[in-house]
């Protein structure tokens, strides 16, 4: 894990001010137009290091993460989470330790061994933990391609995000994630009738208008296909209400005798 500290060559207790005129010092030595393309990869990791600890938000919980990770260095902490088999507070710890440390197919394994989406882990991680946790490992799960259990896990943490608020400005990244998977991947990736109760899954979240009418016409194409005629005219005309300007609605309406 970066020191972002040291990269801007500042220590812990730096000001707002302190990391601002780090950050020029540095920028300006490292600046391609000065020292060439070969420095662009460390002036890409700077100017990382500059936007968190210049975010006061970011900056805390940088800190947080990069002590947790500092103190499990101090002794073999994978090998101790990993002998406590029997303990799924450990086990739930070591997935986010390998997480961390960028060990995602480890940290599958374990998840999967522990019961997988049925793997309670907020019962065995701070909370900011389990939400970051989570957040990642729901990442991990796209990566590879498990589009459902990715869907499902973000979805528990958009509910747990608005009734009380962790993430705050990293929500568009989350939200990003999530619609992502929904509009790319997850329609071809399960069974219809699973598909249609993750929309309904959706609905329930509270999204835009807009939002919620693409997602409805989804399901109304997916009803369709289904032969479930009736029930497709329905979500579509609640769809059409949310947004009268929907696209793709002229052939629908054709499909669906509407």
């Amino acid at each position: 894990m970066e020191n972002y500290y040291s990269l801007l060559g500042i220590d812990h207790n730096s000001s707002s001010e302190d990391i601002k005129r780090a950050f020029r010092s540095r920028a300006k030595r490292l600046h391609p137009d000065i020292a060439g393309t070969a420095t662009e990869g460390e002036m890409r990791k700077l100017l990382t290091a500059y936007e968190v600890l210049s975010d006061q938000e970011r900056r805390y919980e940088y800190d947080r993460i990069y002590r947790n990770f500092i103190k499990n260095l101090r002794f073999d902490y994978r090998t101790f989470l990993q002998e406590q088999v029997e303990d799924p507070k450990s086990q739930a710890k070591l997935v986010f330790f390998e997480l961390l440390h960028f060990q995602g197919e480890r940290a599958l394994s374990i998840w999967r061994t522990q019961g997988g989406l049925q793997f309670e882990m907020d019962k065995y991680l701070d909370r900011e933990d389990w939400m970051d946790c989570t957040f990642i490992l729901a990442e991990e799960l796209e990566k590879q391609g498990y589009y459902y259990e990715a869907f499902r896990l973000l979805v528990v943490l958009v509910r747990a995000e608005r009734r009380q608020p962790y993430f705050k400005h990293f929500m568009s990244d989350l939200e990003g994630t999530l619609k992502d998977i929904v509009r790319l991947r997850l329609k071809s990736s399960v069974d219809r009738e699973t598909y249609i109760d993750c929309m309904n899954t959706l609905l329930e979240l509270g999204f835009s208008p807009k939002d919620e009418a693409r997602w409805m016409r989804s399901m109304a194409e997916t009803l369709a296909q289904m032969g479930r005629i009736s029930a497709a005219q329905k979500i579509f005309h609640e769809a059409l209400q949310r947004d009268p300007g929907l696209s793709k609605a002229i052939q629908l309406r054709r499909k669906l005798n509407i």
